[in-house]
């Protein structure tokens, strides 16, 4: 068996598992930033709250958000390295591409903000991160749409 049968052969799994993990990397992506709203407008009202809200967050990177980040990366990969999968010649596979990056960095700042509430240094309202909470969402609405229609 050479690769682009090995490729072909493990594609539905391949798939499968992307959506698992792509479903699991937006679910934090979507609750960090609103963890991060309850941190800044709640935890000075409830005593000893910091320490809870700095593990939980810690925890939602470390455990979900990092691993499902890279599953959909790997993943991805071999779908798109499967031959005939994607049409480089369309806009689709770039528009996704992009927003994929997007969400890594999106990812990657929420890290960043979790180590400075970590350190309490946190300079940001709770409106901001609200703000920041429609980012995944945006690039999501771009990735549907160009997978689904392929323009």
């Amino acid at each position: 068996m050479d690769l682009t049968d090995l490729l072909f052969e493990i594609y539905p799994y391949a798939k499968s598992l992307h959506i698992m993990a792509v479903i699991s990397w937006m679910a934090g992506l979507f609750y960090l930033p609103r963890l991060f709203v309850y941190h800044v407008e709640q935890a000075q009202k409830v005593p000893d709250s910091i320490p809870i809200f700095v593990m939980m967050e810690e925890k939602l990177l470390r455990i979900i958000m990092r691993p499902a980040m890279i599953v959909s990366w790997l993943a991805g990969g071999i779908m798109v390295l499967t031959p005939g999968i994607v049409d480089w010649s369309s806009l689709w596979p770039w528009s996704k591409g992009l927003s994929v990056l997007g969400m890594t960095w999106f990812q990657h700042w929420l890290l960043a903000r979790h180590r400075e509430f970590a350190a309490g240094e946190n300079t940001r309202t709770g409106r901001r991160y609200r703000m920041m909470n429609e980012v995944p969402t945006l690039l999501m609405v771009v990735i549907v749409i160009s997978v689904i229609f392929k323009f």
